[in-house]
């Protein structure tokens, strides 16, 4: 079984940064990419960044400039610099990995628990 256990997050100023980090682990072959998903109450998850495995990088509009996703590939971890935080960046941010696992040939996917991020004076 694969899991995905993030950390970092909790209370930050606006304008203040924060890091949070994501580490995968269980019966992986190959990570094809890892990212960083957010929601807040009644809307849908959506986007934030995400890396491929050949570190191609991808990032909503909302945080391009401020925020960077970076990966180390060795141990199948992923982390998201977050800059700059505003309080609209607020929100319960969850990783994500599409992975090949051991002895299979379809991807799958497996979300983290989620950690919260408030952006607040």
């Amino acid at each position: 079984q694969v899991r995905l256990v993030e950390s970092g997050g909790g209370l930050v100023q606006p304008g203040g940064s924060s890091i949070l980090s994501c580490a995968a682990s269980g019966n992986i072959l190959s990570v094809n990419w890892m990212g960083w998903y957010r929601q807040t109450p009644g809307k849908q998850r959506e986007l934030v960044a995400k890396i491929t495995g050949g570190e191609v990088t991808t990032y909503a509009d909302s945080v391009k400039g401020r925020f960077s996703i970076s990966t180390f590939n060795i141990d199948n971890r992923v982390f998201l610099q977050m800059n700059s935080l505003k309080p609209e960046d607020t929100a319960v941010y969850y990783c994500f990995a599409n992975y090949r696992a051991q002895g299979t040939i379809r991807p799958s996917d497996v979300w983290g628990q989620g950690t919260q991020v408030t952006v607040s004076s």
